[in-house]
C-alpha cells in the first residue's frame, strides 16, 4: 500500500479524502453488499469506505486494513464503530485465513500496489466462494478532472511532468482493472464508471490541497521552484476560473470500478 511518506497524516482528507467519501458508497452499492456481511476493507486509509461499508445495514461488519499506521490510527478515530477493526497490513499477503469473508473490498489502492496481481488472488483467497471481490481506481487520464487539469498543464510546461502524469499509472483505463480481475480467476467479472462532481468554493480551494506535498501531485508541486510553480498556478487558474479565482466550480471525477465472484 502507499507509503506513508506519501500520504502522512490529515492531510490526505485535505486534498482527495473528502472526494474518496462521496465515491465511497457508490463502490458499496455495485459491490453489492448487505446487511449481516463480513467484508474486508484493503487499503482503508482515514476510513471513508468502511465508514460506507458501516452504513449498509446494521448488522456489517468491517475488518479494515492498510500499509500506513498513521492512516490506521485516523481510521479508528474517523470511524468509532465496535463493528470496525482496523489493523496494518499487507494487502499482497494478507494475515488471514482462507473464507474469511464475505466480501472483500478495495477503494483508490490497486494502482499503487507493487504487485496488484498478488493483493487481488490474495482478496480472492480471504473471500468465500460466491462472494465479491471489488475495487476501484480514478481514470487519471482522462475522467479525474482535477488531477488531468494540473498534469496536463504541468506537462506544457515542465518535461519533468510528463513521465510524472499520473495518467500513465497502471490500472486506471478502461479495461484493465477487469483484465486483471479475469486473470486471477474471478468469474462474472464486470466492469463500470462510476462518477460523482468535485465542488470547489473557490480557486483557492483547488489549489491548495496540492502545496500540502500529498500524493503523487502534492509532492510534484510542492517541490516545484518558485517560478515554474507560479506558472502552473496561473495556467490552472485561467483553464479553470476565467479570472472569477473567488466563484465556486465543479469539476467531473469518474473512477473505473470492477467485481467478480469467487
Amino acid at each position: 500500500m502507499p507509503e506513508q511518506s506519501m500520504w502522512g497524516g490529515d492531510s490526505y482528507d485535505y486534498l482527495m479524502g473528502r472526494w474518496s467519501r462521496l465515491m465511497a458508497p457508490k463502490l458499496v452499492d455495485f459491490a453489492g453488499v448487505s446487511d449481516g456481511d463480513h467484508v474486508l476493507d484493503v487499503g482503508c486509509g482515514t476510513g471513508s469506505l468502511t465508514r460506507a461499508l458501516l452504513d449498509a445495514g446494521p448488522n456489517v461488519k468491517v475488518t479494515a486494513i492498510d500499509g500506513s499506521e498513521d492512516f490506521i490510527k485516523i481510521g479508528r478515530h474517523n470511524v468509532a464503530d465496535d463493528r470496525a477493526t482496523f489493523s496494518q497490513g499487507d494487502a499482497q499477503s494478507l494475515q488471514f485465513g482462507s473464507n474469511t469473508f464475505d466480501k472483500s473490498v478495495s477503494l483508490l489502492v490497486m494502482n499503487f500496489l507493487p504487485d496488484a496481481k498478488s493483493a487481488v488472488s490474495e482478496m480472492r483467497r480471504v473471500t468465500q466462494t460466491d462472494g465479491t471481490v471489488a475495487a476501484a481506481v480514478w481514470d487519471y487520464g482522462d475522467g479525474m478532472e482535477m488531477l488531468r487539469h494540473l498534469w496536463d498543464e504541468a506537462a506544457s510546461i515542465d518535461q519533468a511532468a510528463v513521465a510524472k502524469h499520473e495518467g500513465n499509472m497502471p490500472l486506471c483505463r478502461q479495461g484493465e482493472l477487469a483484465t486483471l480481475w479475469s486473470d486471477n480467476g474471478l468469474t462474472n467479472v464486470e466492469e463500470v464508471g462510476l462518477v460523482i462532481q468535485m465542488d470547489f468554493a473557490s480557486f483557492d480551494d483547488y489549489w491548495s490541497p496540492f502545496l500540502t506535498g500529498i500524493g503523487p501531485s502534492g509532492s510534484y508541486v510542492s517541490n516545484l521552484d518558485t517560478s515554474t510553480q507560479n506558472a502552473l498556478k496561473d495556467r490552472l487558474r485561467a483553464k479553470l476560473t476565467q479570472g472569477r479565482d473567488n466563484k465556486p466550480f465543479s469539476l467531473m471525477a469518474r473512477v473505473w470500478a470492477v467485481r467478480g465472484i469467487v
